[in-house]
């Protein structure tokens, strides 16, 4: 019978392994902002359903549609930050600018908002601005300088 077992054999005699090492090293390009992402994420998916998790689709129909947009927007930022980092941690400043507009939102699109509705938002607006600036730094320093 023939040997069909796999053979772990030492990759370093490949032909193309000096090829693959320094492909592999331009893929992560720079990524020192790799756990940043999953925050990210997890901070759009929480923004967006805030309105039910802290009940507040009656009291504050128009900040439902706000914060689901807005948490939308945060989870895509955050999967480009994954999938091409290099070309989307230039939009990171505009994380930080939805952080912000986060902290104000609730006396802007909302009527008179009781404190649970205000601290739900400042909280997931300084967080956004927070990891955008963290994403924003770690860019501008891994960016080669010319």
């Amino acid at each position: 019978m023939a040997n069909v077992s796999p053979t772990r054999g030492d990759i370093s005699s490949h032909p193309d392994a000096f090829e693959m090492r320094e492909r592999y090293a331009r893929m992560l390009g720079g990524r020192d902002v790799a756990l940043v992402d999953g925050p990210v994420f997890l901070l759009g998916l929480y923004c967006a359903v805030s309105p039910w998790v802290v009940h507040y689709t009656t009291s504050q129909p128009a900040l439902v549609p706000h914060n689901l947009i807005i948490g939308i927007a945060i989870g895509l930022l955050a999967l480009g930050f994954t999938r091409a980092p290099e070309r989307m941690y230039g939009l990171s400043w505009a994380m930080c600018a939805l952080g912000v507009w986060m902290i104000v939102s609730p006396w802007i699109v909302g009527e008179s908002p009781d404190a649970g509705v205000v601290w739900n938002n400042i909280v997931i607006g300084a967080l956004a601005l927070v990891l955008g600036l963290m994403c924003a730094g770690t860019a501008a320093k891994s960016t080669p300088k010319p």
